[in-house]
């Protein structure tokens, strides 16, 4: 009997095996009655180089009464392209300050587990009453925070390790 359990690997071929969430995910699919904005970046591993099969996922709770349209309201899978990057399409819905526009989920090969981590927006008044901000040392919390582009985007890369390592949080 294998001791492989499924959280040791997202295995090979997760971009196939995962296509019918991405689908349902797909940011031209998305009906929402909220306004929307796209969160873009690149996912990198502890060497700096850009993870080419990573699965991001994306749960908004406050977008669900918006998206009530949607196979799955709030959630969103997305996989990393060739160079490793990805772009979220975000609904914007009113929640409670500090609460970050998205919990983010991380699944990649090599990860013995995947990792949890949260995006928030850098022009958010809420984010000095963020209880989870709160947690991270002043110093690292800019890797949880998407910075705004001159087209209006979202910036906001993922590092998996390394100087620039993104905060992951364990919940329990």
């Amino acid at each position: 009997m294998s001791k492989i359990t499924t959280s040791q690997t997202i295995g090979p071929f997760s971009h196939e095996a995962w296509q019918w969430a991405t689908e349902l995910s797909a940011a031209d699919h998305l009906q929402t009655s909220a306004p929307t904005i796209t969160v873009s970046g690149i996912v990198y591993d502890g060497d700096g180089i850009p993870i080419n099969d990573a699965q991001i996922e994306a749960w908004q709770p406050a977008a669900a009464a918006a998206e009530s349209a949607q196979a799955i309201p709030g959630f969103r899978r997305i996989p990393s392209d060739d160079e490793g990057k990805f772009s979220l399409r975000l609904s914007v819905c009113p929640q409670a300050p500090g609460e970050p526009l998205a919990y983010v989920t991380v699944f990649a090969r090599g990860l013995v587990k995947h990792q949890f981590t949260a995006v928030f927006l850098e022009n958010d008044t809420g984010l000095k009453q963020s209880a989870i901000l709160e947690q991270v040392p002043a110093a690292r919390r800019p890797t949880l925070i998407a910075t705004q582009t001159a087209d209006g985007r979202y910036s906001w890369n993922i590092h998996m390790q390394g100087e620039q390592e993104t905060v992951f949080f364990d919940y329990v």
